[in-house]
Order: structure tokens, then sequence, then C-alpha cells
């Protein structure tokens, strides 16, 4: 029989270690044996009982009394994830030169940016991650066991064509039906989005503003998932990347209940976004890359100086992917922007990154506009403010109606751009307004317009949907305002956008 061993509360130094009760045995704890104390669901076994729907409607979020901002990171690359070997929740990996390499980058990416605590996986590559980013930091690190990776149990330790030679179909349902996969009796997907839910109560209700954590893929993309209340079936469509960077804002609501929650930006990678990339290890051929235009006023025409300059730098980050068309709102902003992007492709053979001149196809879509729908809902004003964060959830409900409308047919537009049978790789670069991206995510993960105030854009980002099965496939999302190319001028990790005199 197992002994099991009480909850431990471990200090050392500064480092609180938080461990559940489980039982000692060398291969994942069964979450059905697993009283996880702090668990919105008392036994993970339930999880395998519910479906998407029920999952991301159970227990709500616990009320914020001040505005937090959560930073998620995922750990740098592994020696497993050097081999191929599935790792799921086992401790036998470690960071390689490589991973050292991009957690010192994520370091000095968050070097000047404060935080209150630290919530990190304990396994051995989470853990040393968050040690070389929190650096000499006097504050809190508190190790959460509920943050380690998904438990794939009988598949943790394999090499991937393993998988497939000894499990078969069982592999090909990880692999294309994550979440309704099974094994050793267990659902993993379902058991990890229960476990992120109970990881959100301790974070949220810990006293502290401004919060790091760092942790694994699978369980990093649960946690995303779970906040802006996406089911287990968006398994594999937030991305997230070796040390990639993820912002999550809590806001407190005036009369009380769960924050409003925007997720800020989807994985800001130590580097370059537009690497080509691959889900459940389908590589991708087609990909959209939506532009924010340069402005930082939102009806500026023509872009003020700023402006002029953010465009110069997204061009310059997109000359190493050969772009096939540029679609732009005729707004003079998205022109201007697209003419610098377009400029800097066809001259990649004289700036070294071409072999020969590359040819653009530029054309305007009226369909990208939405500056006039905004104009009308500010008649008042001259200009059209700079979106914070969350706050298409203020704008009135036919505004929001018109501009979710407006983005059904950009949507499809831009799916027909991409879905080229002439051209087996595609690269469609659609340069508008914050706003109308906002939506046009929301139209790729097939959500409806209640969900545009959570996410939140800024002038001059990039964001990234890839298509591995093709445009008729789901989209991927690789990344969500993406500002690292602006360099100076990109708007820092922890510096809230948020007002909080208006909260």
């Amino acid at each position: 029989m197992l002994s099991v061993t009480p909850p431990l509360l471990l200090h050392r130094n500064s480092t609180l270690f938080f461990f559940p009760s489980f039982p000692i045995r060398t291969r994942p704890p069964s979450p059905i044996r697993i009283s996880r104390c702090s668990s919105g669901l008392q036994e993970a076994k339930d999880a395998d009982q519910l479906g998407s729907d029920e999952l991301s409607a159970s227990s709500p979020f616990p009320a914020v009394k001040a505005a937090k901002r959560v930073v998620l990171v995922r750990h740098g690359q592994s020696t497993w994830n050097e081999e191929g070997r599935i790792q799921g929740s086992s401790n036998f990996s470690v960071l390689t030169k490589k991973g050292e390499a991009q957690a010192q980058t994520s370091r000095q990416m968050l070097i000047g940016d404060a935080f209150d605590v630290c919530f990190a996986s304990p396994l051995a590559r989470s853990k040393r991650t968050a040690e070389i980013i929190w650096d000499t930091r006097k504050e809190e690190m508190i190790m959460d066991f509920d943050l380690r990776e998904i438990d794939l149990y009988s598949f943790q330790g394999l090499l991937k064509h393993e998988g497939k030679e000894k499990f078969g179909a069982a592999f090909q349902k990880w692999q294309v039906d994550a979440p309704n996969f099974s094994i050793d009796d267990h659902y993993p997907v379902r058991e990890l989005w229960a476990r992120a839910r109970s990881c959100w109560t301790r974070i949220l209700l810990h006293e502290s503003r401004s919060v790091l954590v760092v942790a694994h893929n699978a369980v990093n993309q649960a946690l995303l998932a779970t906040a802006i209340g996406l089911g287990t079936e968006y398994f594999r469509t937030l991305v997230q990347s070796n040390c990639g960077v993820s912002v999550l804002d809590f806001t407190p609501r005036a009369e009380g209940g769960p924050p409003y929650i925007c997720l800020n930006r989807l994985n800001q990678t130590p580097s370059s976004p537009i690497e080509a990339g691959s889900s459940g290890g389908r590589k991708t051929s087609k990909r959209i890359i939506l532009v924010c235009h340069g402005s930082t006023k939102m009806n500026a025409e023509p872009m003020d100086m700023l402006g002029v300059i953010k465009a110069q730098k997204i061009a310059e980050l997109l000359l190493d992917l050969k772009v096939n068309s540029i679609v732009s709102s005729p707004k003079e902003a998205s022109v201007e922007t697209a003419i610098a992007i377009s400029r800097v492709q066809e001259a990649a053979d004289c700036l070294g990154a071409d072999s020969v001149p590359r040819s653009v196809e530029m054309k305007q879509m009226e369909n990208l506009d939405v500056e006039n729908i905004l104009q009308k809902s500010n008649k008042n004003e001259m200009e059209i403010p700079p979106l914070q964060p969350g706050c298409l959830n203020g704008f009135e409900d036919r505004v929001v109606e018109a501009v979710w409308d407006q983005s059904e047919k950009a949507w499809q537009s831009l799916l027909e751009e991409v879905a080229d049978e002439a051209a087996p790789e595609k690269v469609v670069v659609a340069v508008g307004h914050p706003a109308l991206h906002i939506a046009l995510l929301g139209r790729c993960l097939n959500l409806t317009k209640e969900w545009l105030g959570s996410f939140h854009l800024d002038a001059g980002s990039i964001s990234i949907i890839d298509f591995p099965d093709g445009p008729s496939g789901r989209g991927v999302i690789r990344c969500i305002n993406y500002t690292a190319h602006l360099g100076r001028w990109s708007v820092p990790i922890t510096k809230s956008t948020v007002n909080d005199k208006n909260i």
C-alpha cells in the first residue's frame, strides 16, 4: 500500500514550496486518489466526466481588490525538448545551453519590471528558468506543484516516433483530438484544465498587483484559456514557445464579483515570432499576419513621426519572411504602413535577405476599415482615443456589433486570399486598426462579439495566425500583440495601461 504524505510547505530562504498531498511514486500521481485541497473540483477525476463547456463554466474566478497583471513564461529549451522526447510531468530533463540563454534573454526582457511574487512549477526545467529570471529579486517565490506540466502517464519518456509505434491509434488521438484523448484511464487535457482553474484561485487571492508565473507549454495554455473562458477544445490553439511571455490583466468590477479579464499579449518570444512553426507536429504553409498600423493616434491621417518609425520597424521584422500579398484598410495610416512593408520586401535582395527581388501584391480592402464605425461613437471628439485593455467593453452595443459584423466580411476575404491553391506557401499581411484585428482574432477562435473585450492590441504590434491544416481548418494563434521589434517604443511587459482611477 502506498503511503501518502501530507501537504508540504517548505521555506528555503525566500522560496515557498507548495506541494499538495499525493502518493509517493515514480510516475505522476493518479488524480482520482488525490485530494487537491485548493481545487474547485475536489478530485481531478471529476474532470474526466466533464465536457469542455462544463469545465469553462465551473466555479467563477475570485474577485480582485485592485487591478492585477499576471505574466506567464514557459521554461527554456530542455534536453528532452531537444531530443523530441515526450516530457509530460516527468522531472528528468534540464535546461540546455540554448534554454539557459533563452531564460537569460527573458530575464533581460523583464529586468526593469517590478513583480510582487513569482509562482513556478517545481520541475527542474521550469524552476531553473524561474531562478534565472528572478535573479537577485528579494520578493517571494512560490513553487506550486499544480503548475507542473500535463500528466501524460505512459507516454512520458518516449520519443515521438516511439509513441506512434507503441500506441498507434491512441497517439494519433493525442495529436488530432487531444481533449478527448485518454490514456491509463485518464483524460489528461480535461484534468489539466481543472488543475489550471485551481491555480488561478491561489494566484488571484494572493496579495499582489504584479505576478510572474513560470511553468510549461500545456499548463500555460490551460491557464490562458481558462482565464478568458475557453474550453479544452482550444488546446494547442494558443501557442507557447520556449521562454515565450504572455500577459493577462485582471480588473475589478465596480459591482464586485469575478474580474474583467483581458489577454494583453500572447507568446512574446526571445527570438523572432515569424520563424516557421508547427502544431501537433504539423508544419504550416499558410499564414495571416495582422499588423496594427503604426500610428499612436487611432485615426491619424497621415501618420505622426512615431507611427512612421513603428511602420519601419514592422517592415524590418518581416524582412526575414517572404510576404506574398499585403492588404490594408484604405485609411492613410494603414496604407502608409503597408507601403513601408512592401518597399522593404521588394528590396530584400539588396538588403541581403534574399537572392532575388521579391514581388509583393498590394491591395486595399474596404472590409478592413472600422475607423468610420468608431468615429460615429465618438461624435464629440476630434480623434478616436488609443485603445486601452478591455476598452471595447465600454463601447455601445451597436458599435461593437457593427465592428463584429464588419470583421466577418474581412475574415472571409482574408481566408480567400490565403487559400490561393496556386501558391502552396502563402503569407498574407493585413494592415488595419487594432479594433478590427481584435475582432479577427475572435473570428479565428470562433468566438462571439461578447469576447471582444478579452483581447488587447497596441499600435505597431503584430499577431500571427497559422493554418497547419489549411485555411479550411482551425487557425493556430502563434502570437498576439507582439511588440518587441519596436525596441525603445515597445510597451513594457508590466506597465499596465489600465487607468486605475477609472476602476
